[in-house]
């Protein structure tokens, strides 16, 4: 399921396939633990994969998962942490491409963005972050790469962090959690958002006014504009009602109240069909 207009693609998902909860609200009783991705990737439209923030898979597993999943479908991939939490960001050239190198093009055109988390205590230092940008690959096996960058300390809130990320088209994950920076300036070619405020006292996580607002936000974003109700770091470039560039939008359903985000993730995608 993936909301498509005519500007571009809304794809929403969720953190993983594999946790034992959701064998008892999401997963239909008695399907096989191995056959649960094919059964995810059929009802979203994209998943995030943590496991590689602990280290890159065997080019095999990527192989298997592409083939368990349907066409249209996109996996994001946290990249290993130790790419970037690390004193120097200009020193991770090997580990990058080993990861990116190291057997991502088994996914073939189910490969979509790759997360850069930052840990909470990385500061924003422009020449080193520069240079980290540099690193990044621009594309695999002549696909073009898309890149993201999840920041988690306030030091980034700045201009100068921003115009460093546009320069690069490299887009910032807006973060909606009360534990980590939010910003929703667009720095890239795409949007990125992580929503972290399910609630398990509620079946599908959110109300329907907030998964209302969300859509909503969704649709201006696809259509180029910027929602005028999420914190910026600047002004917009574009606001809601205005005509910009359009963009491809991913959205994932994380952590918080985990048993719920799959219901959350469906809904609003019946917001956006």
């Amino acid at each position: 399921m993936m909301a498509s207009t005519k500007y571009g693609h809304i794809r929403v998902g969720i953190g993983g396939w594999t946790f034992a909860p959701w064998r008892k609200n999401f997963y239909p009783d008695g399907l096989v633990q191995r056959r649960e991705l094919e059964y995810a990737s059929l009802q979203l439209s994209t998943i995030e994969i943590n496991g590689t923030w602990y280290g890159a898979q065997k080019p095999a597993t990527y192989a298997k998962w592409r083939s368990e999943t349907p066409d249209g479908f996109v996996f994001s991939l946290k990249a290993p942490r130790y790419t970037t939490d690390r004193k120097t960001l200009a020193d991770a050239g090997k580990t990058i491409d080993e990861f990116v190198f190291g057997g991502l093009a088994e996914l073939g055109d189910r490969l979509g963005p790759i997360l850069w988390q930052f840990p909470p205590h990385k500061r924003f230092e422009h020449d080193d972050f520069a240079a980290f940008a540099d690193l990044l690959p621009h594309e695999l096996d002549g696909i073009a790469l898309r890149h993201v960058l999840e920041v988690r300390n306030t030091s980034f809130q700045c201009a100068e962090y921003l115009e460093l990320a546009r320069i690069h088209r490299l887009p910032t994950v807006f973060t909606d959690s009360t534990e980590h920076p939010s910003l929703a300036d667009l720095t890239g070619d795409f949007v990125y958002a992580r929503l972290m405020r399910s609630h398990a006292d509620n079946p599908v996580g959110y109300t329907g006014d907030a998964l209302d607002i969300w859509a909503k936000r969704a649709r201006v974003w696809v259509g180029g504009s910027e929602p005028d109700d999420l914190p910026h770091v600047a002004v917009p470039t574009s606001r809601d009602g205005q005509s910009g560039k359009p963009r491809d939008v991913y959205i994932y359903f994380i952590a918080s109240a985990k048993q719920r985000n799959p219901a959350a993730a469906m809904a609003l995608l019946e917001r956006l069909a």
